[in-house]
Order: structure tokens, then sequence, then C-alpha cells
């Protein structure tokens, strides 16, 4: 409890990788961040950043600390706005990342999230990458196939996203409509990769035949792209297709074909005021 305002100062520090950028977040002196830093090395026993050229970067156990300064940041700030968000005015940021696929399903929740809360920062990522809540990478995180076994995550079920096979009104002008039974001269864009976990996979390997030309796509926006544009047929998630009336239904959707979407909070910061509010508009 008695080195809280340092542990603030090494978060800013980690944040901005430089003292003076720290000091300047802070409002403080330069030499204040350094003697912060030195006071928590000493109690913890331990360097906590590796100083170089370019400014600081943490070390090990300054990885540690950092999760901790910052759930506990994270904290503090809901603490101190709940008496702002009883009145509807939450404040602070709010940090969601998901696959780009999967967007469509959670932007009307971040619209009325932000409508209620405008004085909410957000920022929605839309990446592969996995971010790591612990590490304050992200507040909310939108994960698909496996259900996560992280510690100390609080997982739950979004919703399946159903796909079906697909294709643009051009391509059936141009190609006449798949005969499933017979797919010879036909195009397809995807991948049959032994890698790909995608549910459909499966199909695709034991229906196309050597007749069958296969242009090779695993960007999920780009497929979606060559199907739109009538390049092959494909198989594209429900929502998504839904929103266009350019595309032609080949297979439908089929709960064969799906993927189990879920919502993940870290348990530290699940009960903010700020992430429960989102959580009610999803």
């Amino acid at each position: 409890m008695q080195h809280w305002t340092e542990l603030r100062t090494a978060l800013m520090l980690a944040r901005h990788g430089t003292v003076s950028a720290a000091a300047e977040a802070l409002g403080v002196h330069r030499a204040t961040v350094n003697r912060h830093v030195d006071t928590l090395e000493t109690a913890f026993q331990t360097r906590l950043f590796q100083r170089h050229a370019r400014g600081y970067t943490l070390t090990e156990s300054g990885q540690e600390m950092l999760e901790v300064a910052h759930r506990a940041d994270e904290m503090f700030a809901d603490l101190a706005g709940r008496n702002r968000g009883r009145s509807g005015r939450l404040s602070g940021k709010l940090v969601v990342t998901a696959l780009a696929g999967v967007a469509p399903l959670i932007t009307p929740a971040l619209r009325e999230f932000h409508f209620d809360h405008p004085e909410i920062e957000l920022e929605f990522t839309a990446t592969t990458n996995l971010a790591r809540l612990e590490h304050g990478e992200a507040h909310v995180a939108f994960r698909a196939g496996a259900k996560p076994q992280t510690p100390d995550y609080v997982v739950k079920l979004f919703r399946h996203v159903r796909f079906g096979l697909y294709a643009s009104r051009d391509y059936v002008r141009r190609r006449g409509g798949p005969d499933i039974g017979r797919l010879d001269g036909h195009s397809f864009v995807g991948s049959v990769d032994e890698t790909s976990r995608l549910p459909f996979v499966g199909w695709m390997r034991e229906n196309l035949s050597a007749g069958t030309m296969l242009i090779k796509v695993t960007d999920p926006q780009v497929l979606g792209a060559a199907v739109k544009d009538g390049m092959g047929t494909g198989f594209l998630g429900e929502h998504d297709a839904a929103r266009d009336p350019d595309l032609i239904e080949i297979l439908p959707p089929s709960e064969e074909w799906s993927a189990p979407i879920w919502v993940v909070t870290h348990a530290d910061l699940h009960r903010t005021e700020k992430v429960q509010r989102f959580l009610e508009k999803l």
C-alpha cells in the first residue's frame, strides 16, 4: 500500500517509454520519475526496467509489476467514476478487440454504448492477434473457436456464426449456378490448408475436384470481397451475406458450418462500471 504513487509512475513510464514523456503525463519533474522507479526497484529488490538509448523497456519482473499496476489503475479509475456513472456520465477509455469479420455483430452494441456514454473514449481494434487482457491491452475481447482457458479470464458465449456458400449474381450470370453434384468448371475462393480451423474446410476438401479452380485466399475480408466481385463461389458468414442483396445463396448456412464467438474479460476488470455497461449492450 505504501508504494501506490511509485507504482503509478512506473505504469506511466512503461506506457510512454521515456522518463520525459512519463513526467509530462504525470505533471511532475523528470527527477521524480527516476526517484520513484529507484524506490520501487529497491523495495522489490529487482530491476523493473532496462535502460537503453531510446528509453526504458520492462524486464520480466517489470511485466509482472505492470499487470498489477494497470489493473489497480483501472479499478481506482472505476471507483472514482462510479458517482459520475450513477448520473449516466461514465468517463475513461474502453478498448475492444475482435476479428474484423465479426465486427458487424459488435458495432450495434458499440454504437448504443457510445450514445449512452459519450464521454467514454472508445477504441475498437480489428485484429487476429490475441490481446493480453492481463497486460491491459484490451478491456473486452471477442475470440472465435475453442473456449479460452486462460486463468483469471471471464469467458461467456456471445453467439455462433454460421457460414453458407454464396456467389454473386454476376458470377451466376456468367458461369451459371454451381450444381453441388458437378462442380467441374467452377471457381471457388478460399483455402483448404490442413492448418485451417474454419468449419467448412472439410467440405471443401471432400467436394472440390481436380476440375475445380481454387483461388487461394486466406484473409476473410479479401475472401468476401473476391466472392462479391464475382471471382468465384465461397463460404461467407451468414451475417455478412445477409447485408448484400447481390449475393445468391448456393448452400444455406448450417450449424455444421458454424463457429462459436466468445466474449472475454479479465476477472479484475469484469465488474467495473464501464465494462458492465458495455456487456449489457451486447
